[in-house]
């Protein structure tokens, strides 16, 4: 005989609960992490500026009904769109992932916690357009910075210990959930109506790691986490009608995510929430490749010089061995055709071979006009092959060093090699800041330059370049000097 099914509704799961009191209640006192979240907004738009030079982006862009502009709606930085703040977070969280050129977090999970930065980003301003009509006070860019902190936060110390790749789940189920609690305290919401929100994104259709993968990869990868973080400003504002939420979502018995799609695991937890996520950020400066093989890269840009010191071309090699971290193999280690842009963005061996040639890394070296025209890049990575240097995972997972180390080898076709080049840490990982943010700031000043004149370039950096004259700034005004 069957025992009867409680119909008592049960007290919100704790993870719901720690998430919305973190977004209401904590204080952000690092000035490291204001800093940084100051460099990460204009890396981040930078690479959205980039964005906007390939057409495949752009076909995306615009409101859902062409014409559409909506009164004190968002606008997207290097457009004309002014658009509601759920199609806008669309665009430019689009924009701002389409190249695989943002910041990135490694851990048991993996991800670009900048993705947020479309709904943030779109709601501030839309918020901030209207309280200028009603003459009241916007939202300055300190709040955005603040947002984005504690977004990067929810999203990175879930992803610590809790790994969605594994049960098939793309990362950006992480964007939603850190990007819909932001909202939702940026639009005022009360502490339950935010654990209501939050409860609708975990209970939410969730996207599979289909598009990432061989032999699936496509494109939808550049856009997915621009649909992430639209999405979260819909369920906030869902949210904010005052439609309930579902407060057992990770913890149901059978219908709960932890026995859906987590294996009947719950989430575990290193850490509590602060600012370490922001603070401790991996910035892509010196290539547009996925996270994995940014150092691999460095060391093939050295070996590229290398072999042209000795004498050597490509033609002489016999064969590559990358000594990598596991989670690269399981990436990016690919072998045969590759068929678009995005599948070559995750693969080591076409990250590897094309600075062995060419010298260097670009985002244009993706595309079918020049990879069907270098027969000699697939030649070369048949020549390539990866090995997992236990150590170098370990020091991947170690929260002292999160490293993501690559060694390459070349032998040569009469049996001699090059001594092998280690590359532990990316010149954007947080051990060479100092080195980076020069960088940075350079990869800033070329992707303004991409779509705005002389005059438009000073007046952005004016402002994004200063920390006191940025977080003082009405967001509205800032956006204001990207539009086109």
């Amino acid at each position: 005989m069957s025992a009867h099914i409680s119909n008592v509704r049960p007290d919100p799961d704790q993870v719901l609960v720690d998430i919305a009191d973190y977004v209401l209640n904590y204080r952000i006192e690092s000035s490291l992490a204001y800093e940084t979240a100051r460099n990460c907004l204009i890396d981040t738009l930078g690479c959205g500026l980039e964005a906007l030079e390939y057409p495949a982006c752009r076909k995306l862009l615009g409101p859902v009904v062409p014409g559409t502009i909506v009164p004190h709606g968002a606008k997207v930085p290097g457009t004309q769109f002014q658009l509601d703040p759920v199609q806008a977070a669309f665009n430019i969280g689009a924009m701002i992932r389409w190249l695989d050129f943002n910041d990135t977090w490694l851990a048991a999970e993996w991800g670009h916690p900048s993705d947020n930065l479309g709904g943030i980003l779109a709601t501030a301003d839309w918020i901030s357009r209207n309280r200028v009509a009603q003459g009241k006070t916007p939202l300055t860019m300190r709040d955005v910075l603040t947002g984005m902190i504690k977004a990067h936060e929810i999203q990175g110390i879930i992803a610590l210990e809790n790994s969605f790749n594994k049960v098939g789940l793309d990362h950006v189920v992480l964007v939603k959930v850190a990007s819909t609690a932001v909202v939702a305290e940026m639009l005022g919401l009360s502490r339950d109506e935010i654990i209501n929100a939050v409860s609708l994104a975990w209970v939410d259709g969730q996207s599979l790691r289909t598009y990432r993968h061989a032999p699936n990869a496509g494109s939808r990868k550049s856009w997915a986490a621009g649909d992430a973080t639209s999405r979260a400003v819909r369920l906030a504002l869902i949210a904010k009608t005052g439609e309930m939420g579902y407060p057992s979502v990770l913890t149901a018995k059978t219908w709960g995510f932890y026995d859906v799609l987590f294996k009947g695991q719950p989430f575990k937890f290193q850490r509590s929430y602060g600012s370490y996520v922001m603070e401790n950020v991996l910035f892509k400066i010196s290539f547009p490749a996925e996270f994995h093989s940014q150092t691999a890269v460095e060391a093939a840009v050295t070996l590229h010089g290398q072999l042209k010191a000795a004498g050597k071309s490509v033609d002489d090699i016999r064969k590559i061995t990358i000594r990598t971290h596991e989670a690269c193999i399981r990436i990016i280690d690919k072998q045969g055709p590759l068929n678009n842009p995005a599948d070559r963005d995750h693969c080591i061996q076409y990250m590897v071979a094309v600075p062995l040639i060419h010298g260097n890394l670009v985002a244009a070296h993706y595309e079918d006009a020049f990879a069907q025209n270098d027969t000699g890049i697939d030649a070369l990575r048949a020549k390539i092959h990866c090995v997992e240097d236990p150590q170098f995972t370990a020091d991947y997972h170690n929260p002292e060093k999160r490293s993501i180390a690559n060694a390459l080898t070349v032998e040569f076709n009469d049996g001699s090699r090059l001594e092998e080049v280690v590359v532990e840490y990316p010149i954007g990982h947080k051990r060479r800041r100092e080195q980076g943010i020069p960088l940075l700031e350079a990869k800033f000043r070329t992707n303004l330059a991409r779509q705005f004149p002389a005059r438009q370039q000073e007046a952005i950096l004016a402002v994004s370049l200063d920390q006191a004259k940025l977080e003082d700034m009405p967001v509205n005004e800032y956006v204001d000097l990207y539009v086109i």
